[in-house]
């Protein structure tokens, strides 16, 4: 069965979207970055920590992860800085 919707590799990174790491106190330096950005094709690259097999075995009913998916966790504070800049559907 083909997907609704697949990531496109060709789209490139357009603007950040919220506040960087450092300017939020979640980084000291270029080691830890969790950042949020949006893409060329207006999808959103998220960046953060893979804790997919931490959280895999507890994902509450209905939710499923597909063999190419991941669970990334960034701060909260990281996406609330973004809300601004998260347009309304």
């Amino acid at each position: 069965m083909a997907r609704v919707w697949e990531a496109d590799p060709s789209a490139s990174f357009v603007r950040r979207l919220g506040n960087s790491a450092k300017e939020l106190g979640n980084s000291q330096g270029r080691e830890q970055c969790p950042d949020i950005w949006q893409l060329s094709n207006g999808d959103i690259a998220v960046i953060g920590r893979d804790l997919t097999d931490d959280y895999d075995s507890r994902l509450p009913e209905g939710v499923t992860l597909a063999a190419d998916e991941r669970i990334v966790i960034i701060p909260g504070n990281m996406l609330s800085a973004a809300k601004p800049d998260i347009p309304d559907a």
